[in-house]
């Protein structure tokens, strides 16, 4: 098994005292094993995270950095414990009502980018509106305003096949943002990049935070990507804490 090393709670990055984005208590999440019986995937004692803070969540490649990310998302729902998000306690909610929560108030990022190839950049962003059950009048001109922001106005109307693999991540890191949320969920952003792509993207998943007021969690196993970011929360290599 695997235990997080918490981050106090405490000061936002650029603020005052701040209430927590992330409370986790007593969470366990285990998976069937070979044998049939179960394997602790995840475990947490207690770990708040402060809102507005910008993390990185640490680790060797399959001990568990996804599985955690999963359950803050609400995609994967702990065998015990509590699971707070933005005041919310998921283990409350079903799972239609999950999806709408996650749809209204978290933005995810995935090196798999996940882009609807047959949509245009802009499309991809309306996309995440309508999906979200938010679909509005203001959209057209908030899309624009992102891919504006990310440096692809010009990109608007190409599909993700027309672009190269730094501007597909651009857009959806503006499609993360199209919904205003309050936490940005980034599973292995950079994983594909090269270094110059990877600290461009690191940059503006910050700045783009920083603008949204937003709490930003970057699940990675790159130092480089660490050293970007003002803090971090290592998670402990499976076979060496269960040793």
């Amino acid at each position: 098994m695997w235990t997080i090393l918490g981050v106090p709670s405490g000061r936002a990055e650029n603020g005052p005292v701040a209430e927590n984005a992330i409370r986790l208590e007593g969470v366990e999440r285990t998976y069937p094993g070979p044998d049939g019986a179960a394997v602790t995937a995840l475990r947490v004692a207690r770990w708040e995270l402060p809102a507005g803070a910008h993390v990185a969540l640490v680790g060797d490649s399959g001990s568990g950095k996804s599985t955690l990310l999963s359950v803050l998302a609400g995609l994967s729902v702990p065998d015990r414990g509590r699971v707070e998000v933005l005041g919310a306690d998921l283990g409350a909610m079903d799972e239609a009502a999950r999806d709408r929560f996650r749809g209204q108030r978290i933005g995810l990022v995935f090196q798999s980018l996940n882009l609807f190839p047959s949509l245009t950049a802009r499309e991809n962003l309306l996309a995440a509106a309508l999906f979200a059950g938010r679909a509005s009048r203001e959209d057209g001109a908030r899309a624009d305003h992102l891919l504006e922001r990310v440096g692809l106005a010009g990109r608007a109307r190409h599909r993700p096949g027309m672009l190269s693999l730094g501007e597909q991540q651009r857009v959806a890191v503006a499609r993360a943002v199209m919904n205003r949320p309050s936490l940005l969920l980034c599973d292995e952003p950079t994983g594909s990049l090269d270094a110059a792509r990877r600290d461009e993207v690191i940059a503006l998943l910050r700045r783009v935070a920083e603008e949204e007021k937003a709490t930003l969690v970057v699940v990675t196993h790159d130092q480089a990507v660490v050293a970007d970011l003002p803090a971090a929360v290592a998670i402990r290599d499976l076979a060496e804490a269960a040793a």
